[in-house]
Parts: C-alpha cells; sequence; structure tokens
C-alpha cells in the first residue's frame, strides 16, 4: 500500500513530479547527478512522498554533497517518526539505510566558520555560494558541503570582495572576512568622552600633548577565563543536543519493545528496538558527561574571573602602545570547539 499523497497537491502537479522523479531517478542511476538531484528535489517539492526524500538523500550521497544528504536524511527519519505503524513497516527498510548513512556520513562533513572584522560597517552583506548570511550564521561553525566554496562581502556603497577556497571532508576551517570600503571612506572611528583627554606635564606648555596609552586589552588570565567560558558552554550544549538525541532514540525503543506476559520486567524488542535502545544508552551517558563537564568548567571560569587582580594604572604622561589581544570562542552545533586566535 503507497502512503496517500497530500490533500493540497494537484492533479497536475502530481503528474509533473512524477515524471521528475522518473527522469531523476534515471540521471542518479547513470551518474549524472547535477541534473538528477536537482529533478528529485523539484519531484519532491511539487508532491512530497517518503520514497522521493529518501532517494533524494541518496542522490545528495552519491553526488558527494555529505552535508545535504545528511540533512535530508533527518528529514526522513523525522517523517519515519511520524508515520502510523502500517507505515512504518512498509518504510522500514528505507529507514534503517537512512540511520546507517546518516550516522557514516555526519563525522566526514566539514564545518566553516566565517567572521567579519569588529570595524565592518552597518548593513555589510556577506554571501556564501549566492546564498545570503544573516548576522546570526556570523561567527559559528557551519556544516558545508565539501569542494569549491565562493564567499562575497559588500559593504553599503562598497565594492564586492570576492574569496574563493575549498575545504576537505572532515575538515573545520575558520575565515576572517575582509570588507571593501567605497572609495574615500574612511573606517569607523570611536569618538573621545570629555573624561578621555589627553594629560600634559607640567612644564611643557606649547608642546604637543600625549595621547593617552589605548586600551591594553583583556590580560593572559581574562583570555584563559573566556577559554575556560567557552569550554563550559560548549559542553553544556552538547550534553543537550546528546540529551535530545537519547530521548528520541528511547521513545523508538518503547514503541519497538513489548512486556512479555506473566513475566514483570521482562520485554521483548525487535531489531530496531534494541539498535535504539543501545544508542538511547550510549546518547544518555555522553550528555551526563558533557553536563558534568560544562558544569565543572562554568565553576572554573566563575572563580578565576572573581579572583583575577586589577590591572596596573597606567603612569601619568606614559605614551606608548600595549599589544592588544583579540579573542574568539567557537561553539559547534554538534561536540563543541574552541578556537583562539590573538596577537601581542
Amino acid at each position: 500500500m503507497a502512503i496517500a499523497a497530500p490533500a493540497s497537491a494537484q492533479p497536475d502537479a502530481v503528474a509533473v513530479a512524477e515524471s521528475l522523479f522518473n527522469r531523476g531517478l534515471a540521471d542518479m542511476l547513470a551518474g549524472r547527478y547535477a541534473t538528477g538531484c536537482p529533478a528529485l528535489s523539484e519531484s519532491h517539492r511539487l508532491d512530497p512522498r517518503p520514497g522521493r526524500l529518501f532517494t533524494l538523500a541518496e542522490c545528495e550521497a552519491r553526488w558527494g554533497r555529505i552535508a545535504t544528504a545528511v540533512a535530508r536524511y533527518n528529514d526522513f527519519l523525522a517523517l519515519y517518526s511520524r508515520m502510523s505503524e502500517a507505515e512504518k513497516l512498509q518504510q522500514h527498510e528505507r529507514y534503517r539505510v537512512a540511520v546507517e548513512q546518516r550516522d557514516a556520513l555526519a563525522p566526514l562533513v566539514p564545518q566553516l566558520t566565517l567572521s567579519l572584522p569588529g570595524d565592518a560597517p552597518q548593513g555589510t552583506v556577506v554571501q556564501r555560494d549566492g546564498i545570503t548570511l544573516g548576522q546570526p550564521s556570523l561567527g559559528i561553525a557551519l556544516p558545508v558541503n565539501p569542494g569549491e566554496h565562493v564567499v562575497t562581502t559588500r559593504a553599503p556603497g562598497g565594492p564586492v570582495h570576492e574569496v574563493r577556497f575549498t575545504i576537505d571532508r572532515s575538515e573545520s576551517r575558520t575565515i576572517e572576512l575582509e570588507v571593501k570600503l567605497p572609495d574615500g571612506a574612511r573606517p569607523p572611528v570611536t569618538p573621545q568622552g570629555p573624561g578621555d583627554q589627553a594629560i600634559v606635564p607640567a612644564g611643557a606648555r606649547g608642546a604637543r600633548p600625549a595621547l593617552p596609552p589605548p586600551d591594553a586589552g583583556p590580560s593572559g588570565r581574562r583570555v584563559v577565563t573566556y577559554v575556560v567560558g567557552g569550554l563550559a558552554a560548549s559542553a553544556l550544549v552538547f550534553g543537550s543536543v546528546t540529551g535530545w538525541m537519547a530521548l528520541d532514540e528511547s521513545s523508538v525503543a518503547d514503541r519497538e519493545c513489548k512486556d512479555v506476559p506473566g513475566q514483570p520486567g521482562v520485554a521483548t524488542c525487535s531489531a530496531v528496538g534494541h539498535a535504539a535502545g543501545k544508542r538511547a544508552n550510549d546518547l544518555g551517558l555522553a550528555s551526563t558527561i558533557g553536563f558534568g563537564a560544562g558544569g565543572a568548567l562554568a565553576v572554573a571560569a566563575v572563580l578565576l574571573f572573581l579572583t583575577e587582580p586589577p590591572p596596573p594604572r597606567p603612569q601619568v604622561g606614559q605614551v606608548g602602545q600595549v599589544g592588544a589581544t583579540r579573542l574568539s570562542l567557537l561553539a559547534a552545533p554538534t561536540g563543541g570547539g574552541v578556537a583562539v586566535r590573538g596577537h601581542w
């Protein structure tokens, strides 16, 4: 019994979707993924069906677009969890393959972090492969497909600055973007307040006033505090994600396991139930470790912050420059990660 098409699908759209699916499947089997996968994607958009979604995920995986493939497999698994028992029985083999493929490909997905400089003008547009990235998508690691990518930045009224690069499987990369300003424009300068006047030593009338030393930036201890805090946040995110995954696997195990009549505490489980129960236990342990490590690191970061000694006061009239320290903490969506970059 085939799963019924959505009621909103029009007869003409169903016919077009069926034709696109047949053509896309033929291209996929012939290795013409550049035409087959888009045809399968359009077929599923016009008339969403589990089989079309699964076939699209398989096509993306064969094409090498593993980040997209993992997302499609996850879409299929989410759809599977909402099916009736009869539909799950029909789609069980696809479910098994989708879980295996997703688990095998997920660790191979590259992670890319794009960061704008701190003096980038308001309204700067960042695009990756023609897709505009909002502020929440910058400064964090996001999954991308292996291969060549193009990133462009453009300040309001300024020229487009383009960066091309290639990223491999399992690679994590951070790119500090550059922004070209319009001709004649200057970077924004923070204005000085009334209390930021230069100090002129006695007896130096007529001499050029000495500029106050710039902000020395965070101390080495403060940098360690930031790093520990970032690790704590990453561990807590990891604990939350694995905890959610453990609950999802546990619900699958509950559905696939039945109590044995007359034998309290004894249950029989299908192969899917056994596998889901094992994954639930492993993920639950990982979640507990993540939360424990995150809590301990958070306490350590607070103690480091509270016990940090005050910075030394600069001498009057002292002119000099203390090196600035730049810090960037990056938390990956799964597993977490921290990168520290700086110069002195």
